[in-house]
């Protein structure tokens, strides 16, 4: 999560999981509890207190300190759901090898980040224009 200076647009703070020693960044593991999805896939809600992350306060930036994340995020189906994907119709390195139904949503979320002396609040939802989606998908040995 980055937070950026009001009329500069100069990055302030990067709140971020580290990087892997793989190279992945910006991810982190939750409990599988954090993640709700109803029933009939139409909602799903991700809810987070308190994540372990480091501020570096730019991207890739040569300073850290500890610091935590909370969020919660809701998303909404406002459409039907259509098919997507060619599954096992194309070589499983295609873009296009997994079969899924697709929705677009509303999402909303609350973030907080808090560190030694200074914490944030941020509350939102799509805008128009926007993009937010649910889905349904299956891929690789999931195909079969």
């Amino acid at each position: 999560m980055d937070l950026f200076e009001p009329g500069s647009g100069s990055q302030v703070h990067d709140f971020n999981g580290g990087i892997l020693a793989s190279g992945l960044f910006w991810t982190l593991p939750v409990p599988d509890e954090a993640l709700w999805v109803s029933h009939n896939g139409r909602r799903a809600v991700l809810e987070v207190e308190d994540l372990a992350v480091l501020d570096s306060f730019q991207f890739f930036g040569p300073n850290q300190t500890p610091a935590s994340v909370s969020c919660r995020v809701e998303w909404r189906a406002d459409d039907e759901f259509v098919p997507r994907g060619k599954g096992n119709t194309v070589p499983p390195e295609d873009p296009a090898a997994f079969l899924g139904d697709v929705a677009p949503a509303r999402s909303t979320g609350v973030f907080a980040c808090s560190e030694f002396g200074f914490a944030f609040e941020a509350r939102g939802d799509t805008k128009p224009g926007g993009w937010a989606q649910v889905a349904r998908e299956r891929n690789g040995v999931f195909l079969s």
